[in-house]
């Protein structure tokens, strides 16, 4: 096996002590490949911006290891590491130009001035703000701030760049811009990037792996779509994009739901009694009321959001189900509001979780 760009090995975070302690990261371990992005990912206060400064070493673990290419690095302090950092503030020198903020760190390293400025050049050809050289970063608008920053922090060439919700201060739309170019700065200089964030769709759109984490514990880790198809349990399945949660009996390899139909779900093998079904709204089918063995259900409500709408109905036990329909299909007969219909769920896609 190859050895990991970044290993956390058992590493546990307390503050305070007694009644007022405080498990920031309790028996964390993971290991991050070389070129990968990889992305920490759960709400606030779980432990991933914890996690994040252990490896930059703006932290010191209570128990537990911090690994880089295989070397024991958890008592050196952050200027021996060979990691740069993007926080969410950019931290930019306003009376600089964009060309000095870039060289900066190479100069303070005492690098030639000729390798300053061919380093400065090319790092402004990959962020692609060339032409932004010689002007000062106030002068920017906060996505060319946001290149100016990783360009920065790129150009002493690190073996891992961490970058703490750097895209949070954007507005949507130049925040999805930044997704593309971040996951295309990561592909064409193939260093290995350690990001944290707790927005779900900037984990899907450009993580080869994602780290779900809560209370200090990583919950699963795996790709986006294995995470997203597959999730290990309720809180996963609830925090990477939206779930149904049905309660049932699972009895003979298949579940009853709590408020009638019978449903073949993935994991219900060996297990008997009280469950929890999840489907995601996706997979949730809309047919005539009066099909047979469908689930029955009344629509409470239409969501319009463009390109689909949310249709929420209520089940005979009360249970709230939405199902995610492309927009035209609204137009359809019976698709209002107090309209009784039928569901079905999509082959493979209930399954049981555990808590």
């Amino acid at each position: 096996m190859n050895t990991p760009a970044v290993e956390a090995r058992s590493i546990a975070k307390h503050f305070g002590q007694g009644d007022s302690l405080v498990r920031a990261l309790d028996n964390v371990s993971v290991a991050i490949g070389k070129g990968e992005f990889f992305t920490l990912l759960g709400p606030s206060g779980c432990g991933k911006t914890t996690l994040l400064r252990m490896i930059a070493g703006f932290e010191s673990p209570t128990s537990g290891q911090i690994f880089l290419d295989g070397q024991d690095i958890t008592a050196l302090p952050p200027n021996r590491r060979p990691v740069n950092t993007v926080f969410q503030s950019y931290a930019l020198f306003p009376h600089l130009t964009v060309a000095q903020n870039i060289g900066f760190g190479l100069e303070m390293q005492g690098r030639p001035a000729a390798e300053v400025k061919e380093t400065t050049a090319r790092m402004l050809a990959l962020v692609k703000l060339e032409a932004m050289a010689g002007r000062k970063t106030s002068q920017l608008s906060g996505g060319q701030q946001q290149r100016v920053a990783l360009a920065r922090a790129l150009a002493p060439a690190p073996k891992v760049l961490l970058l703490d919700e750097p895209l949070s201060a954007l507005d949507l739309k130049l925040r999805k811009e930044m997704q593309i170019e971040l996951k295309r700065l990561q592909i064409e200089t193939g260093i290995t990037f350690v990001f944290v964030t707790h927005d779900q769709e900037e984990a899907l759109t450009m993580s080869d792996r994602i780290a779900v984490m809560s209370a200090g514990r990583i919950q699963q880790i795996g790709s986006a779509r294995d995470i997203y198809t597959r999730p290990a349990n309720r809180f996963v399945a609830g925090f990477i994009g939206e779930s149904n949660f049905l309660p049932g009996k699972a009895e003979g390899g298949v579940v009853t739901l709590r408020a009638g139909g019978r449903v073949e779900c993935l994991g219900v093998d060996g297990r008997g009694g009280e469950v929890t079904v999840a489907v995601r709204p996706e997979q949730v089918r809309i047919v005539a009321a009066a099909e047979a063995d469908a689930l029955a259900a009344t629509i409470t409500n239409l969501v319009y959001f463009g390109t689909d709408t949310h249709c929420h109905m209520a089940l005979s036990d009360g249970s709230e189900v939405v199902a995610r329909l492309q927009s035209p299909a609204t137009g359809d007969a019976g698709l209002e509001i107090g309209a009784a219909v039928g569901l079905r769920f999509a082959p493979g896609a209930a399954q049981i979780l555990g808590d």
